[in-house]
């Protein structure tokens, strides 16, 4: 499976990579060092914890840079009157009053609590190029509902 990554999304990767790379790791080789110059390891917290946070760091720069060499480059070709990435939706869904906004984002920035939805969620992808006015079914676990799209920023 393909990870859709704009080109903002990839150079933000980058940027944490080089963070990781430099940055934590520094820190944590930091660490480490004055945890073992305090003597016993096989009893030494901060030793493990050190350990535990190298371990966190190293896999977080391979899941990055896994996410980087899988992604397919998506650019958005949507009209300016289309759902499409970077874009703010206003969708009323059926049987509620009122409407909730939601920011169109690829899949490595979205935050659905913070109503940030990547265009390969459930509901992302259902609304993926409609324009204003137009009623949208959703296919999601839970079963099929439909959202009316108010506006598009």
């Amino acid at each position: 499976m393909y990870n859709y990554l704009t080109k903002e999304a990839i150079d933000k990767l980058k940027v944490e990579i080089e963070h990781r790379k430099v940055v934590v790791r520094h820190n944590i080789n930091e660490s480490l060092k004055e945890a073992r110059a305090q003597g016993d390891l096989s009893e030494n917290f901060e030793y493990k914890a050190a350990k535990r946070d190298r371990a966190h760091n190293e896999s977080r720069i391979r899941y990055l840079e896994k996410m980087i060499r899988t992604s397919k480059l998506i650019k958005d070709t949507t009209s300016k009157n289309q759902v499409g990435i970077g874009k703010t939706v206003c969708l009323k869904f059926s049987g509620e009053e009122k409407a909730e906004k939601f920011e169109i984002v690829t899949t490595i920035e979205a935050d659905p609590m913070n109503n940030r939805i990547s265009i390969e969620s459930p509901l992302g992808s259902a609304i993926y190029k409609h324009e204003t006015g137009d009623s949208v079914p959703v296919k999601s676990p839970q079963g099929q509902y439909y959202v009316k799209i108010e506006s598009i920023r």
